[in-house]
């Protein structure tokens, strides 16, 4: 029989790993980022520093911001980040807990796929034990009264410090959660666009010092002389937002003009002139008080506007003279003609304040105040983009808790009641499935053993006592990281979480863990060269030339 002749396939230098030794590769992977962003868990999880290549260091407990910073190079493993982030995206909390759980559902399974259990099967059996997760939260969700507004309000707070107690600034709780809760009041109930809540960072001073504005800050822009002359407080001043520029400059930017006389040139320089003393002049006749530009003022404009008793400012970021706009009224013009009353916005209240070591422009009692601006202290630089994180996930989880209204039992309480649940539905199934989901079930324990393991508690001994309590009537009873027994009941003790947070979380997870069951080759390609690209250059030639140019060596044209 005539030898058949080998096909070469792929490029030469593929690397191609397939099979069951490629998947539990793919597992071990992913177990390594769970290793490392456990210890962050929960009210007593540690934080990690990360150090960048720049030498830049930022120490957080975020897990998307962690696995953001870290970046990981392993394609299997980057489906973990991509969910840290989608948590992050849509729900704003339980990054670090979506990222254990997708590890731990492939923990489990591993001996499975071992002793050769079909991937298929182990996805299957995922499905079905997500969906009874979800329909079970679904059950033992409690439903908030929104028609009182104290006690809608009392729920809120209690969801923003349950998000906090794992943070940093867990010791300010009451303090920041009421601050979160005022900032998502003064956003539009309807659509609740968090974007507009500004948030600045002033070093120095503590936490407690932070504030929040009800209106717009934004800190004072580069000014030239005759600032300091102009006027510095203002009640219910008219407000003038612009897009012009309004400097002396040469109007004739890409035109030649020929001259002959002197006086012909005199002419052009006085055109220039007038034509801003124009621009001046008709801002001045709306009656606005506060001018503010996205383009740069001027010296002549700003010593004008001062002597006249207006205050500018120029070069002012486009986000927040879009906030300005959105709390005082009126629009941006881009032109200083046919400005009418109803382009002008207002506030109560506008002053220039002395906050730490800057000053800032501060807009309040806005007719339309639809915005709010944090102004957040404290030491370090990175203390203060911390502190940034950890409000940024009790905004989201505030916002989701006013969207949905539903909550349940945080602390493992929730995970512990799903497992218990599963279980004891996997018992009714028959065949393989009643191990997957056995250890779907087991998986969900994953959160409570890591609070445990990361407060110095007993985690064998005190998830015994949550079985026992999840098998007689204690729906939920989870971690107590401070009482003398480890468990309470965490709906009476207010560790509330929105039930959006753990839907999100437990279907995000289980469909990463499907994800990386369902690959079973890797195909990576080797770099390509460019064709033609004629014989290699020994190794550092590149960099001889490069270091040779500029210094009148050959190679420098």
């Amino acid at each position: 029989m005539p030898m058949q002749p080998t096909v070469v396939l792929l490029r030469e230098g593929t690397d191609t790993s397939q099979g069951n030794p490629q998947l539990l590769s793919n597992i071990s992977a992913c177990l390594a980022i769970a290793q490392t962003l456990a210890t962050t868990l929960g009210p007593r999880g540690m934080d990690k520093l990360i150090v960048n290549e720049r030498g830049e260091a930022q120490i957080t407990n975020d897990g998307a911001t962690i696995l953001k910073l870290l970046d990981i190079v392993h394609p299997a493993a980057r489906t973990l980040v991509d969910i840290a982030r989608a948590q992050d995206a849509e729900v704003g909390d339980g990054t670090t807990s979506v990222v254990l759980l997708a590890a731990q559902f492939l923990k489990e399974v591993r001996g499975f796929i071992e002793d050769g259990v079909s991937p298929h099967i182990i996805m299957k059996g995922f499905r079905q034990a997500t969906k009874l997760a979800i329909d079970r939260i679904k059950e033992l969700q409690v439903s908030v009264d929104k028609s009182d507004p104290e006690k809608f309000r009392s729920l809120l707070l209690k969801c923003a410090s349950t998000s906090m107690s794992s943070k940093l600034i867990h010791s300010e709780k009451p303090f920041f959660s009421n601050m979160v809760v005022e900032a998502i009041e003064c956003l539009d109930p309807d659509d609740l666009d968090e974007s507009l809540i500004g948030v600045k960072k002033v070093p120095g001073g503590g936490m407690q010092d932070s504030l929040l504005i009800k209106g717009v800050s934004f800190k004072k822009t580069f000014t030239y002389a005759g600032a300091e002359q102009q006027p510095k407080y203002f009640r219910d001043p008219l407000i003038l937002c612009l897009n012009v520029e309004l400097e002396l400059k040469a109007e004739k930017d890409n035109a030649e003009v020929r001259v002959e006389h002197v006086s012909d040139y005199q002419a052009i320089v006085d055109a220039e002139w007038e034509i801003i003393y124009r621009k001046l002049q008709a801002i001045e006749k709306t009656g606005a008080k506060v001018v503010l530009s996205k383009l740069p003022i001027g010296d002549l404009a700003t010593q004008w506007f001062a002597d006249r008793d207006i205050f500018c400012a120029g070069r002012v970021a486009a986000g927040d003279l879009r906030r300005v706009v959105q709390a005082t009224g009126g629009s941006i013009q881009s032109t200083c003609s046919d400005i009418t009353r109803e382009h002008l916005g207002t506030c109560g209240v506008f002053e220039e304040r002395q906050i730490g070591g800057e000053r800032y422009n501060i807009f309040e009692g806005c007719p339309k105040a639809k915005t709010c601006t944090l102004i957040l202290r404290g030491g370090a630089e990175q203390f203060i983009e911390e502190v940034e994180r950890s409000l940024h996930d009790a905004l989201m989880v505030v916002k989701r808790a006013i969207k949905n209204g539903e909550v349940v039992a945080g602390g493992g309480a929730i995970e512990m009641e799903l497992s218990a649940y599963i279980r004891k539905h996997a018992l009714t199934i028959p065949g393989k499935l009643q191990l997957i989901l056995a250890a779907f079930a087991k998986a969900l324990e994953t959160i409570p053993r890591q609070i445990c393991d990361n407060a110095g508690l007993d985690s064998t001994d005190i998830l015994n006592k949550l079985r026992m309590k999840h098998a007689t009537d204690g729906k939920w009873f989870g971690v107590d990281v401070d009482g003398p027994s480890g468990i309470r009941d965490n709906m009476e003790a207010f560790v509330w979480e929105p039930s959006l947070v753990k839907i999100n979380a437990i279907s995000s997870a289980s469909e990463a863990a499907c994800l990386i069951l369902s690959v079973d080759e890797t195909i990576k390609s080797p770099q390509s060269e460019a064709p033609n690209a004629g014989p290699k250059a020994p190794p550092g030639t590149a960099q001889r030339a490069l270091r040779g140019r500029g210094r009148g060596m050959p190679g420098r044209r």
